[in-house]
């Protein structure tokens, strides 16, 4: 036998599933806003890679037989590479802090931990 479910109950029922529905909605169109900014970095810190850096650590993060580091070894440390990047390191790279942004270094680290090898 078929039990009557009150309306009160049965509008409840209804009103948590439509809020359920509308909060994994906004959770996927918050994640796929989020992926696109992400990208967006990757995208705008290779653009400053290749203007600034490429022409010492190569077009893939990596430029051997010279005294540069492979980029896509650097550590998950964005301290320190930001520091790096601002300040130089041991005479040999020059600081950039003065040229380069805030955003621009960030958008940089963005792109080089994108191509990190594991």
């Amino acid at each position: 036998m078929l039990s009557v479910v009150p309306n009160k109950t049965a509008a409840s029922f209804a009103a948590v599933a439509v809020l359920a529905v509308v909060s994994m909605v906004t959770a996927r169109a918050a994640d796929e806003q989020n992926d696109s900014s992400v990208q967006a970095q990757i995208d705008n810190g290779k653009a400053t890679y290749t203007k600034a850096c490429s022409h010492c650590h190569g077009p893939n993060l990596m430029n051997s037989g010279t005294i540069t580091p492979d980029l896509r070894g650097f550590p998950d440390d964005k301290p320190r590479f930001v520091a790096t990047v601002k300040q130089g390191k041991n005479n040999r790279m020059p600081p950039w802090g003065d040229i380069l942004s805030d955003e621009e270094i960030t958008d940089l680290w963005a792109y080089v931990s994108s191509r990190r090898k594991p």
